[in-house]
């Protein structure tokens, strides 16, 4: 094998097992945009302080525009005899440019090299998701704003509870990706500042200016220490946690999307589009786009996991163990943008099926603690007492195969004379629901002003 070029101290040939155990350009080469990026910078400020020339500046700069427009344009092959992008782009540009190219790599090592460049990729994939998830939230909030007077049952264990619109189901969702946004906007803030110019872990001797460099690739300003910064990858960790807390959301809402849809529910209706057939039952549509987005919350769990165990033993500073830290990452951050761009358009072509939600409304008795309510407000019946008299006339309801709102009078004064006419007007679903006016309540004006407060957040943001 061929010596590499940053193997000064190793006089031998490379085994071909370790080549192949060492070799991450097949993962890495997705970091080139940042590597010319971080480059490119890097160039400039040596440049700047005098510690390059500005002519073999001007030579690195064409190169390394060169090269990006080589490989994008797929004439530069990122297939080759390379241990890794860095090298492969620095190999590259020392045979375009001669000597000029050697210089480059000076007052930086490969340590705060890669750390600049992954840093820079997952904060620019972190804005990515998070504007994925504020398109997410609108579709989220119109659906709302066209259903606060859907009648829907509410469960809890999944059984029917009390009604609720769907709007305000939908609330709740947008209020999980609310708090998704801000935790990856919380963690760009938290991890914008670059490592570049801290080289292998204890800085360099070179007259470099690292505010320069921090300022020309976007972050705030450079890392405070440098042993820190060549062997942090919190950024990474972060990253993949947001994504796990924002996987899990969206697998709640398939799970729910699943049952909703299927024979036994039939809330809703996915588009064809959005919908698989079965290779045996011609009669069969299947939600594989719910299904996929809910498994898929298990793979980025495990991506999460992978990276803490690499993690929790390691000595300061950078170690080759670290290497480990991009495939799950990648892997996370794809996962997610398709995830997010899939469950927007499924959930815009969606169909309520208002009618079916309204029958199941019926069912479980939704409106029983509206009576101990009023049991409570209006007859000065202590709470545990009105509780245990609704459970009799809920008793009643199922003896007689009707709904507690399909009770007579007559009826439920046969449990207890306290119980007036009034009641009546009380127990219907879709007055049970609106009397929960309560801020953050299901009502349809409660969810009104919810959809106008997150309406107003989003303004803020721009």
């Amino acid at each position: 094998m061929a010596k590499k070029i940053a193997s000064a101290r190793i006089t031998t040939s490379s085994s071909q097992l370790l080549q192949e155990l060492n070799n991450s350009l097949p993962f890495d080469k997705l970091l080139y945009r940042e590597d010319i990026q971080g480059s490119l910078a890097h160039s400039q400020m040596l440049a700047t302080q005098g510690i390059i020339s500005q002519e073999d500046y001007e030579s690195i700069k064409n190169g390394l525009n060169e090269i990006l427009g080589e490989i994008e344009s797929g004439e530069f092959s990122l297939d080759r005899d390379d241990e890794d992008i860095h090298m492969a782009i620095e190999g590259y540009l020392t045979q375009k440019i001669g000597d000029a190219g050697k210089r480059l790599h000076t007052a930086r090592s490969r340590n705060d090299q890669v750390a600049t460049d992954f840093r820079l990729y997952v904060q620019k994939n972190t804005k990515l998701i998070a504007s994925l998830l504020l398109k997410n939230i609108q579709t989220f909030l119109d659906i709302a704003k066209a259903n606060t007077s859907t009648l829907l049952p509410g469960m809890t264990h999944l059984q029917h509870a009390q009604p609720i619109n769907f709007g305000y189901h939908m609330m709740a969702y947008v209020s999980m990706f609310k708090r998704d946004y801000e935790r990856f906007m919380s963690s760009f803030e938290r991890n914008n500042y670059s490592p570049l110019g801290c080289a292998a872990l204890a800085g360099t001797p070179h007259p470099i200016d690292r505010e320069l460099t921090a300022k020309s690739l976007g972050f705030d300003a450079p890392t405070i220490n440098c042993l820190d910064s060549v062997s942090d990858r919190d950024f990474a960790l972060e990253i993949l946690f947001n994504i796990s807390t924002m996987m899990m959301h969206i697998s709640r809402l398939s799970e729910e999307l699943i049952l909703w849809s299927s024979s036994e529910f039939r809330f809703i209706t996915l588009s064809d589009r959005h919908a698989t057939g079965s290779s045996i039952m011609p009669q069969k549509k299947n939600p594989d786009i719910p299904e996929l987005l809910r498994g898929k919350s298990g793979r980025v769990y495990g991506n999460l996991i992978s990276l803490l165990t690499v993690m929790k033993s390691l000595p300061l500073a950078y170690n080759k163990d670290m290497q480990e830290d991009k495939e799950g990452v990648f892997d996370s951050v794809r996962t997610a943008t398709l995830s997010l761009m899939v469950l927007d358009e499924m959930m815009s072509e969606m169909r309520i099926n208002e009618d079916k939600m309204l029958q199941a409304c019926m069912i479980g008795h939704l409106s029983a603690t509206d009576l101990a309510d009023y049991l409570v407000k209006k007859a000065g019946i202590a709470f545990r007492d009105a509780y245990h008299i609704t459970g009799n006339v809920v008793n009643l309801a199922e003896t007689k195969g009707v709904d507690i709102s399909e009770l007579s009078l007559d009826e439920l004064q046969s449990i207890d004379d306290r119980i007036q006419e009034e009641v009546l007007d009380i127990l219907d679903n879709r007055a049970s629901m609106n009397a929960r006016c309560s801020f953050g309540g299901t009502s349809s004006s409660s969810v009104e002003t919810q959809i106008k407060i997150i309406e107003e957040w989003i303004k803020n943001l721009k």
